[in-house]
């Protein structure tokens, strides 16, 4: 049976694969690229913001490859109907002559789904992708379907055009594991983005791990132990996105209209797991919650108007927070 520092180093020698093939096409991005590595080996979520053109669908298409997995692209648009993304039932006709329903998957059934642009479709049908999401299955014309393992989304929306879309809500917004914003990439990235695909020699993907890989490693990853005193810290930030909690600054009281859900705790420690075998290690440090809090809370931690106008951002107030929840614990305690 293998200990926990083999499993470690298995487990980052895998994500460096992964990671290493990623490279061969998407150029700068590390945050970006980690955060979805991260969100993928703990069996969560992407929300993707950034405006079109960043390379977000060439990155999961090569992340997908990388791990030989099935993927499917989902173009969300207005008239998108929810059946265009579960299936549907098409009456169809034996060899006898008789005639029958069959169901016909759709794009859905895969295990890495793209959800392009998501907020430009329709509640109903963006409902039936989260569905999928948080059921691991699809309900069509009264039958359950169950999605073979691993499944996982990564949805995209631009932050710029809001014409004509659909915001998601915050319940909605609850499901995704992390949101990661897209940069744009530096004179130097440019640079060698353009002489990458402007080309005749494109890298080629070569597959470095497979379907069983991803769930042992997601399996790895729930085994990770926490100490009592990290496991407290993470809950302390979440409870200091809550007005009026014993751990909020001021300026939470101020500015957060909702705090961060119990998932958010969860998406923290799972990602800190990550975190960890990344650097192959199979404990948890205080450092790793560090680097899951702004992509797991910045979606979840919802801001007033009073905040818009003074130009505070979640991520800046997330900052605010985990120095406020630091300085509390150095402080002694009264006797």
């Amino acid at each position: 049976m293998e200990n926990g520092k083999e499993l470690a180093a298995w487990s980052r020698d895998l994500l460096r694969a992964v990671e290493s093939e990623i490279r061969k096409i998407i150029v700068g991005m590390n945050e970006i690229v980690e955060g979805v590595l991260v969100a993928l080996a703990a069996g969560g979520h992407v929300l993707l913001e950034g405006v079109p053109g960043l390379g977000k669908t060439m990155l999961v298409r090569t992340l997908a490859q990388a791990l030989n997995l099935k993927f499917s692209r989902i173009q969300f648009t207005p008239d998108l109907m929810p059946a265009d993304i579960t299936g549907t039932d098409v009456l169809t006709e034996t060899e006898t002559g008789q005639r029958t329903f069959e169901f016909r998957p759709g794009p859905i059934f895969a295990n890495i789904v793209l959800a392009d642009e998501i907020n430009r479709a329709t509640p109903k049908t963006q409902s039936a992708l989260l569905e999928a999401m948080q059921e691991l299955a699809v309900t069509v014309g009264g039958r359950r379907y169950v999605l073979e393992p691993p499944f996982w989304v990564m949805a995209t929306q631009n932050p710029i055009e809001q014409e004509g879309t659909y915001p998601l809500p915050e319940a909605q917004l609850d499901r995704f594991f992390f949101k990661l914003l897209v940069p744009y990439p530096s004179m130097d990235e440019l640079r060698e983005i353009v002489d990458r695909t402007t080309g005749t020699d494109l890298p080629q993907i070569e597959p470095v791990a497979n379907r069983e890989d991803l769930l042992k490693l997601q399996r790895i990853v729930r085994e990770v132990p926490v100490a009592p005193h990290v496991r407290d810290f993470a809950l302390k930030i979440v409870v200091a996105t809550h007005p009026g909690s014993e751990f909020a600054p001021s300026e939470v009281n101020r500015y957060v209209r909702y705090g961060a859900s119990p998932r958010a705790a969860q998406t923290l420690l799972l990602a800190g797991k990550v975190f960890a075998l990344l650097d192959g290690r199979y404990n948890v440090a205080k450092e790793d919650i560090r680097k899951a809090v702004k992509p797991a809370l910045r979606h979840r931690v919802i801001l007033n108007f009073e905040a818009e106008a003074d130009q505070v951002t979640p991520d800046s107030l997330l900052d605010r927070i985990v120095e406020h929840v630091e300085r509390k614990e150095r402080e002694p305690i009264a006797v």
